[in-house]
């Protein structure tokens, strides 16, 4: 028996409200059809649900605890260095543009995620197949790819065909520049262009399709002014793919589908500077904040430990809740009060009121992100309708944001077509992937 190839489509901060909106409302056809032929659920995120971190979770079936990516920002311990993977144009700044533009493109995959994480394109393509990806920006693959622009030299592995955002690709498609208009869905046109290329040539295995102007329009607009703003785009290229097979039977003769989105989205009205209530522990620890969850590192000499923070941010009204490991135990606190956990042989031992973590799947989300060692040593969870100001001074309060433990940041819509798997989180993604092929095989 031959497996259908497949297609991943990752459809960046894409609501279930909304794609559930969208195939109902028949404003996205491509969509609706695909629903049609498919079954569909909702699934969670991880925490902090932030691009840079679902997406590693995504395309290596793991959480932060094991490709150890934590943050949109974050501390480099060994390097004692601020990482900012582009929280905005002000924040890269801040933190020096050549290293963050460094960090996000490069070291991000070849340094940065794990050694032992090994993403779907290293499993799929080590069993002989043949992987694509789109714009997404965990890549990491087998491949060395050079840069198309001149005056970049620098290498990346990739899938054996890789493009990203015109900085890298594998085959010359006729696809235009992706960032001339960012504001105007240009990165999500240059995918559709790519993709359209990729399907007419059949040229792949496994997909792996990245759609980000959705949650661009989002974080400017609000969840449902991104409906208004992207949705028509997005769901145009989707329909691209569906097109270039010959339409939509013939593309779903050939190819299977898993569509979702990395994490929710949740409108902000206010934003706070985390380093505020904490001014008076400055000399000892290193704030990184970005969109709605924060962390902070103790410095090697710190006079504060983390319990001492946690309860400073204890009158903070932009902070709902922290996270540190004292112990052996998790601790989460919330309006003064506490709640201690750890993993037991039947699920989770608890000392506390546990509706302190009353979040979706909290302990799991949680205990992942405490336990990636590149974490602070306080993790912060932002409280409904506020947003933490990045390191540039910049917040999306009057748009959209996501990063906390809240349902609306951590809910996502899944949508299988002609994949037998239950994807519950986020993490189940590329098993269900390698599950697909694996069947094929065997039977």
């Amino acid at each position: 028996m031959t497996s259908k190839k497949l297609v991943l489509i990752v459809v960046d901060g894409m609501t279930p409200a909304a794609f559930e909106r969208a195939v109902e409302s028949g404003r996205a056809p491509a969509l609706a059809l695909l629903a049609e032929h498919g079954a569909y659920r909702r699934a969670t995120s991880v925490f902090p649900s932030l691009t840079p971190v679902c997406l590693s979770s995504i395309v290596t079936g793991a959480g932060p605890d094991v490709h150890h990516i934590p943050h949109l920002v974050w501390w480099h311990r060994q390097e004692r260095r601020i990482v900012e993977y582009g929280s905005s144009f002000a924040a890269l700044r801040a933190a020096g543009m050549a290293q963050s533009i460094t960090d996000t493109i490069f070291n991000m995959n070849a340094e940065h995620l794990a050694r032992d994480a090994v993403t779907v394109y290293e499993a799929l393509e080590d069993g002989g197949l043949v992987t694509a990806a789109v714009n997404i920006t965990c890549y990491r693959g087998r491949t060395k790819h050079l840069p198309v622009l001149p005056w970049v030299t620098k290498a990346a592995y990739g899938p054996k065909r890789f493009f990203f955002y015109s900085l890298f690709e594998s085959d010359q498609t006729g696809a235009p520049f992706a960032v001339r208009n960012r504001a105007g869905g240009s990165i999500d046109v240059y995918a559709a262009a790519v993709g359209r290329w990729l399907v007419t040539r059949d040229g792949f295995d496994f997909l792996a399709y990245y759609l980000s102007d959705f949650d661009y329009a989002s974080h400017a607009h609000g969840p449902e002014g991104a409906e208004d703003v992207a949705l028509v785009r997005t769901d145009a290229a989707i329909q691209t793919l569906l097109d270039a097979a010959g339409g939509a039977d013939e593309f779903l003769d050939r190819y299977a589908v898993i569509l979702h989105s990395d994490h929710g989205q949740t409108t902000v009205g206010r934003a706070a500077q985390l380093e505020l209530p904490l001014a008076s522990h400055a000399d000892s620890i290193v704030v990184t904040a970005s969109n709605r969850a924060g962390q902070v590192y103790l410095l090697p000499d710190a006079r504060v430990d983390a319990a001492t923070l946690a309860r400073a941010l204890d009158a903070e009204p932009s902070v709902e809740t922290t996270l540190r490991l004292e112990g052996g135990e998790a601790v989460a606190r919330r309006a003064g009060e506490e709640l201690r956990f750890r993993r037991a042989a039947d699920g989770w031992e608890t000392t506390g009121d546990a509706s302190i973590l009353d979040y979706p799947d909290a302990f799991h989300r949680t205990w992942s992100a405490l336990a990636n060692p590149n974490a602070g040593e306080l993790l912060i969870s932002a409280a409904e309708g506020w947003e933490f100001v990045d390191i540039g001074g910049r917040h999306h309060a009057g748009g959209g944001s996501h990063g906390s433990l809240v349902e609306g940041d951590s809910i996502v819509p899944v949508l299988t077509v002609g994949v037998d798997a239950p994807i519950e989180r986020i993490t189940d993604v590329t098993p269900a992937v390698l599950a697909h092929f694996t069947r094929a095989r065997v039977a």
